[in-house]
C-alpha cells in the first residue's frame, strides 16, 4: 500500500502530505495525552473525496483522525493508533445566513473569528462559549457540547442540521436537512431532530469515532441594539443560588456566570503582571449578568430588567447588591462585554495563557446548591497534595436558567517546568476521583478520565461499544477514544 499515492489519486498530490515537520504538528496536543505520531495528513476538499478517503480507510484497515482546528485541548486528535489525519481546513465556507429562520451553515473548517465577522455583517451573533479562541472551529466546539455562557432558553441547545460522512462512506444529512431539495426545502434544515431518531447526538461528544461531520448549522440572534452589565461580589459560590433560581427562569438578563477572581483576573489582564494586579483587587468571586435589548423596544426592555432585578433584590434578596461597574476597575465593564461577544483574537496571548503559560480544565455538571461542595473538596486536595488552592481558576456556569450548573477547575501552571506539570497532573487526578465518587457528573470525559469513568459504567459501555461496531465495524475512526 501507497498511502500517499493513493490519497493523492483522491484529493490530489498537493494536498498530501507525510513530511516529518508537518506530522510532527499532529502528536501532541494542550492536554496530557501521551505522544502519537500518525502516517499522513490529507487535506479533502468535499463531502465526495471525504467518503473516497473513508472507503479506503476501510479498505486498508487504516485509522482516520478527523481535524477541523489548528489547536486542541483534550487528546481527542492524538493519533493513538497511528494512521492518517483527515485535516478539514478546506471546509472553511461560510455557506449561507438565513436571518429570517435564524441559522448559519457553514463548513467545520471556519474558525470562530471568520463566522463571528460575518454575521456581524448581517446584524447577527451566535451564542458562544466563554471567550473561544478565535482560530478554533465553531463545529469543533459545538460537536464536544462546550457550554454557552448565553442563558436564553431558545439557544440552550445551539446545534441545528448537519452533513456528516459516515464510517461507511454514506454521506448524511440530519435533521430537517434531510427533507428533499435541501437547501431549498421549506424546512431549510432548521430543525436538528428525526424524522425519527435524533442522530445530531450520535456525533456530539464522540470525538470523531462516528463520523466526519463536513457542514454544521447554529441558531443565531440579532446582535442587541443596548447591553449593560451587571456586577454582584460574592464570598461563596452559593450565595447567588438561589438569586439565580429567581431571575433566570423568567428571561432575565443574556450572559450569566460567574467568576473567581483568578479566572477574572486571567480574563481582563493583558500580561502577568496586570494579571497579579487584578487578582489581588477582585472579590472572592464575581456574578456577572448581561441585560440586553435587541431591536424592538430595547430601552423598555432594559427598563423592565432593571425594575424586575431591584425588586427581587429589595424585597427577597438583600445580600444581592448588583453594579454597573467593577469596584475598583472602571474600565472593565465595557471590555468584558467586548470578551463576552467576540471569539479571542489571535493577536494576544489567550486568556488562560496569561498567568502561567499553560493551563488544564476539569470539569462537570452538577447541581447549583452543590457547587460549593467541590470548591471544599477541591481545597482539600489541595491541602494533601500541598498545592496551592488560590492559584486554581473556578468558573460556575448556570445552565438551562439554572437547572443546572457547568463547573470548572482550571489549573494554571509552566509547561516549561515539569516540577508544575507533574504538580498538576497530581492534583488534576486526585480530584476527578473525589469529585466522581461525591456525584460531579462529567459528560464529556477524556484521555486517563474517560478510562475510569467507562469502567465504572459497564453496561453504557456495552452499549457505546455496540453502537460502534454497528456504524464502524472496521474500527477505523479514531480508534483510542471514548471507549473503543
Amino acid at each position: 500500500m501507497d498511502i500517499l499515492k493513493d490519497l493523492a489519486a483522491i484529493a490530489g498530490e498537493k494536498f498530501v502530505t507525510c513530511d516529518d515537520s508537518v506530522l510532527s504538528e499532529y502528536t501532541a496536543d494542550l492536554s496530557f495525552t501521551k505522544a502519537s505520531k500518525p502516517e499522513a495528513v490529507v487535506y479533502p476538499g468535499t463531502a465526495e473525496e471525504v467518503s473516497k478517503i473513508v472507503k479506503w480507510a476501510n479498505e486498508n484497515n487504516m485509522p482516520l483522525i478527523p481535524v477541523s482546528s489548528p489547536i486542541h485541548l483534550y487528546g481527542t486528535t492524538v493519533p493513538k493508533q497511528g494512521g492518517v489525519i483527515v485535516n478539514m481546513k478546506r471546509f472553511d465556507e461560510v455557506l449561507e445566513i438565513d436571518t429570517v429562520n435564524r441559522f448559519v451553515r457553514f463548513g467545520v473548517g471556519v474558525s470562530w473569528e471568520k463566522l463571528t465577522s460575518e454575521l456581524k455583517k448581517e446584524g447577527m451573533r451566535v451564542i458562544m462559549p466563554l471567550a473561544p479562541r478565535g482560530n478554533r472551529s465553531v463545529a469543533t466546539d459545538h460537536l464536544e457540547r462546550e457550554v454557552t455562557t448565553s442563558m436564553v432558553y431558545d439557544y440552550g441547545e445551539p446545534t441545528q442540521s448537519m452533513q456528516v460522512v459516515f464510517p461507511n462512506g454514506d454521506i448524511f444529512r440530519t435533521g430537517s436537512a434531510s427533507a428533499p431539495k435541501f437547501p431549498y426545502s421549506p424546512a431549510r434544515g432548521a430543525n436538528p431532530a428525526g424524522p425519527g431518531l435524533d442522530f445530531y447526538r450520535l456525533l456530539q461528544c464522540a470525538q470523531g469515532t462516528m463520523g466526519i461531520v463536513t457542514w454544521m448549522s447554529l441558531k443565531i440572534q440579532s446582535i442587541p441594539r443596548i447591553d449593560k452589565i451587571k456586577f454582584a461580589a460574592l464570598d461563596k459560590l452559593d450565595d447567588a443560588s438561589g438569586f439565580l433560581y429567581r431571575i433566570l427562569p423568567r428571561r432575565i438578563g443574556q450572559e450569566c456566570l460567574v467568576l473567581n477572581n483568578v479566572d477574572l483576573a486571567a480574563l481582563l489582564a493583558s500580561d502577568a503582571e496586570e494579571f497579579q494586579k487584578y487578582k489581588a483587587g477582585l472579590p472572592h468571586y464575581t456574578l456577572i449578568l448581561t441585560i440586553s435589548g435587541l431591536i424592538r423596544r430595547p430601552e423598555e426592555k432594559i427598563a423592565y430588567e432593571e425594575h424586575f432585578l431591584s425588586d427581587v433584590m429589595r424585597n427577597e434578596f438583600q445580600n444581592i447588591v448588583l453594579t454597573d461597574t467593577l469596584p475598583g476597575f472602571p474600565g472593565a465593564s465595557n471590555k468584558l462585554i467586548d470578551i463576552l461577544r467576540s471569539a479571542w483574537s489571535e493577536s494576544r496571548p489567550y486568556w488562560k495563557n496569561v498567568p502561567a503559560g499553560a493551563y488544564q480544565d476539569l470539569f462537570f455538571i452538577t447541581k447549583p446548591e452543590k457547587a460549593e461542595c467541590f470548591v471544599e473538596i477541591m481545597k482539600d486536595i489541595c491541602g494533601k497534595r500541598s498545592y496551592t488552592f488560590e492559584s486554581i481558576g473556578i468558573y460556575k456556569q448556570p445552565i438551562e436558567h439554572n437547572r443546572a450548573c457547568q463547573m470548572m477547575f482550571t489549573f494554571y501552571y509552566d509547561a516549561e517546568c515539569e516540577k508544575s506539570a507533574e504538580a498538576v497532573k497530581a492534583v488534576y487526578r486526585d480530584a476527578f476521583e473525589a469529585m466522581h465518587d461525591a456525584g460531579a457528573y462529567f459528560t464529556r470525559p477524556y484521555g486517563d478520565m474517560a478510562e475510569r469513568l467507562y469502567d465504572r459504567a459497564a453496561s453504557y459501555t456495552a452499549a457505546l461499544k455496540k453502537v460502534k461496531t454497528l456504524f464502524d465495524p472496521n474500527n477505523v475512526m479514531n480508534p483510542g477514544n471514548l471507549c473503543f
